[in-house]
């Protein structure tokens, strides 16, 4: 896009994190574990070196922080979405930190894999590449297995419980304080093992290891929020009502979830379960929950009336890690055919961003970003990041990433290719 702005330097490689700013790292973490209680539990780890691959569930910031302990006495070179470097590249930089625009192909990342394998230091990795919606385990991108074969050193896992809990997606105004929480690092394969193994076959042991699901870990382990605004934010994710079948007019609020179409209302347990106060509860799980809505939009994925219409939206533009840029406002549509925006710029010259369904097997949202703009989709080049807002009430960005999802899942049954499911 020749829109005159300075871009990121992608191509710059990844150093080791600076000795002297480990123990700083360090003492910002363990306050955090300590708080938390939380647990580490370690399986075919003891004595392991680098270099490795760590692969982690996503659900919370507090992630990478027990990552960081659970590697002591080394510290792992995190891949961070190119928002975290804003205000901080420098520090990202030194600490060994890789940018990357979500859901892009980057052949660039993967060189820069191997350069930390080079390094003998550890990749930290995200394959959820997002933070989980409801706590349970998002699309894996296919490739993954191969990228495990290409690097060629033991891969590792730590799967996280009780971070979605804490400091859930739909609310990350304040942590909830729950304590204890727990993780476990667990060697997944040797070099041998993986020598031994296909893509397909590694796919098929990451995909069991990676199911977690943090609110049947909440109510298996009893552990009680008692905040008096735990189900505040909740219609974010279950935006459509399954007494009434309406859409985009559930409300969260204190420890209720409310249809204001049909008046159906729910209580969220202090174990996070929910309990209707008239008649059928429905879906006491809400996971369950968000995953009929799932369904609900694979039918019309199907059925090819899956859109959004024409929604009027803003856009801000992060080429780079300096600022957010008012690129301009305009429209923006997702159906059958992908993500299409179209905007004037603040300059008067028309630009546009065309995702087809192929490029994309999930996009990244967020819910009130920064707590000023409002739910956005973020649409990616190699170049730039596209920050875009809807405006008006009748449209759900997590239907957006459902939909996003489920089209290429369409796309590739359509070509004979069916994607193995929880694979894109």
């Amino acid at each position: 896009m020749n829109d005159g702005f300075e871009r990121f330097d992608m191509r710059k490689p990844p150093i080791n994190c600076r000795a002297f700013l480990k123990p700083i790292i360090w003492a910002g973490c363990f306050p955090g574990l300590l708080a938390h209680g939380t647990k580490i539990h370690k399986e075919g780890v003891e004595g392991l070196k680098p270099p490795y691959l760590l692969l982690g569930n996503h659900n919370a910031f507090f992630d990478m922080k027990v990552s960081a302990m659970a590697t002591f006495p080394y510290f792992a070179n995190y891949i961070v979405a190119i928002d975290g470097f804003i205000g901080r590249e420098g520090l990202l930089r030194n600490i060994g930190c890789i940018c990357k625009r979500k859901f892009t192909n980057d052949i660039l990342l993967v060189k820069h894999l191997k350069t930390v394998v080079k390094n003998k230091g550890i990749i930290g990795l995200y394959p959820e590449a997002r933070y989980s919606l409801c706590g349970t385990t998002a699309v894996l991108p296919e490739s993954l297995g191969q990228l495990c074969k290409y690097l060629n050193v033991p891969v590792v896992m730590i799967k996280c419980h009780g971070h979605h809990i804490n400091h859930p997606f739909w609310n990350t105004r304040r942590e909830r304080k729950v304590k204890p929480t727990e993780a476990e690092m667990k060697l997944l394969f040797t070099v041998k093992d993986l020598e031994g193994m296909s893509a397909e076959e590694i796919n098929t042991v990451l995909l069991k290891e990676f199911q977690y699901d943090d609110f049947c870990w909440q109510l298996e382990n009893k552990v009680k929020v008692d905040d008096p605004d735990r189900a505040h934010g909740l219609e974010k994710v279950l935006y459509q009502c399954p007494a009434c079948g309406r859409e985009y007019r559930m409300e969260g609020r204190g420890t209720r979830l409310k249809c204001t179409s049909c008046g159906k209302e729910w209580e969220m347990t202090e174990y996070g379960q929910l309990e209707a106060l008239e008649g059928d509860t429905i879906f006491s799980h809400i996971p369950d929950w968000y995953e009929w809505e799932r369904a609900n939009v694979r039918k019309e994925v199907e059925a090819g009336t899956y859109s959004t219409g024409e929604l009027q939206v803003t856009v801000e533009s992060l080429p780079n890690a300096k600022k957010f840029i008012k690129l301009g406002s305009g429209t923006m549509v997702h159906d059958m055919n992908g993500f299409r925006v179209r905007i004037t710029g603040e300059d008067g010259k028309v630009y546009e961003m065309v995702k087809d369904v192929p490029s994309m097997y999930s996009c990244h949202i967020e819910y009130e970003y920064l707590f000023k703009h409002g739910d956005c989709v973020d649409l990616n080049t190699l170049e730039d990041t596209w920050y875009t807002y809807p405006q008006g009430s009748d449209f759900s960005v997590t239907k957006m990433a459902l939909a996003t999802e489920e089209l290429y899942q369409d796309y590739f049954r359509k070509k004979g290719k069916p994607k193995p499911e929880g694979l894109a």
